[in-house]
């Protein structure tokens, strides 16, 4: 007995994402620590728990050296509170940085892949399509003589599209200069 439709995309659907997050596990694995460290750092310096840890540090350092409180000031003219702050900040944006430059690799990586799948996609589209106009010639279906019909079952060399694509980029470029 046939599986149900619903069952049989939920089993594609499954294994796919299964196959993804397997890959997503390999990959996690594979990263070197720094990678490792500049996520844990820039996850923290994103949360809520980073901000009153900031706020905390810099009112307890203000109200010290104001000499508010029993402590000795240390920095009574703050210049050490913004040396402090600046190497804070060099460090900070270098984490965000690496975690950026990760994020934008695997940014890539997934347009790489849905390419990829478009362009199989698309093969597979055109086969499946001069089949089915096969199939309606031989029945003598009138709509197989639509001319948009023989454009479409051309296979389209994915670097045509490519060349296309950038002779328009360059005609839009050099019309707005």
């Amino acid at each position: 007995m046939p599986e149900p439709a619903e069952k049989g995309v939920a089993g594609v659907v499954g294994r796919n994402v299964a196959a993804l997050l397997d890959h997503r596990r390999r990959e996690e694995a594979a990263r070197k620590i720094h990678g490792r460290i500049a996520d844990a750092v820039t996850r923290f310096a994103g949360s809520s728990a980073f901000i009153c840890l900031q706020v905390v540090f810099f009112a307890t350092w203000f109200l010290i050296n104001r000499g508010w409180t029993p402590i000795l000031p240390f920095d009574d003219s703050f210049y050490l509170l913004g040396t402090v702050a600046s190497v804070e900040a060099i460090f900070l944006s270098t984490f965000v940085l690496i975690r950026q430059n990760r994020m934008a690799d695997l940014a890539e990586k997934h347009a790489e892949l849905d390419l990829q799948i478009s362009l199989l996609a698309e093969h597979e589209i055109t086969h499946i399509l001069k089949l089915v106009a096969h199939i309606a010639e031989r029945m003598n279906i009138k709509a197989a003589d639509d001319p948009e019909l023989v454009e479409l079952k051309r296979d389209v060399p994915p670097k045509a599209v490519l060349d296309s694509m950038n002779e328009q980029r360059e005609k839009m470029d050099s019309e707005q200069k």
